[in-house]
């Protein structure tokens, strides 16, 4: 880097840009539509792909050593494997927020699923139902699922 280096300022301006910015620019510089994920996630991600663009990506032996890791925690297991490799999924350690009756909830995304005042859940649906006592589709109740488009 050197002084005159523009990408500091550029990682610098994504913490007071509006969301609407950063969502453009998501879909400037991942050409697709930014996931429906909380803000932080999104200037995370923005953050690394500036660098990477500007810099260079991970090198490709990195990569594969990244990949072998994968394989030994899974241990070859296709099932694992999904798990670990579905990006709708927020990351673990993400907390999800959302009021309901004047209550604000709050979920912690587990490696395991989800966690719920103090108590694991495999699901979101599990939880909205905790919570309302009818039936739902947790991803929709914890707004990271439009129901009218019927997609993440």
């Amino acid at each position: 880097m050197t002084s005159s280096d523009p990408i500091p300022a550029r990682l610098a301006a994504l913490k007071t840009s509006p969301t609407t910015d950063l969502k453009q620019q998501w879909r400037d510089l991942f050409d697709s539509e930014p996931p429906p994920f909380n803000r932080r996630y999104l200037e995370s991600r923005l953050a690394y792909r500036i660098q990477e663009l500007a810099y260079g990506g991970l090198k490709p032996e990195t990569i594969r050593r990244l990949e072998r890791l994968g394989e030994e925690l899974d241990g070859g297991n296709v099932a694992v494997r999904r798990i670990r490799a579905d990006r709708d999924r927020p990351i673990t350690g993400t907390r999800l927020l959302r009021e309901w009756q004047g209550v604000e909830q709050i979920v912690t995304v587990t490696a395991a699923g989800f966690e719920w005042q103090g108590r694991p859940y495999k699901s979101l649906s599990a939880i909205a139902r905790a919570i309302t006592g009818t039936r739902w589709n947790g991803w929709v109740f914890f707004g990271l699922r439009n129901h009218r488009r019927g997609g993440a």
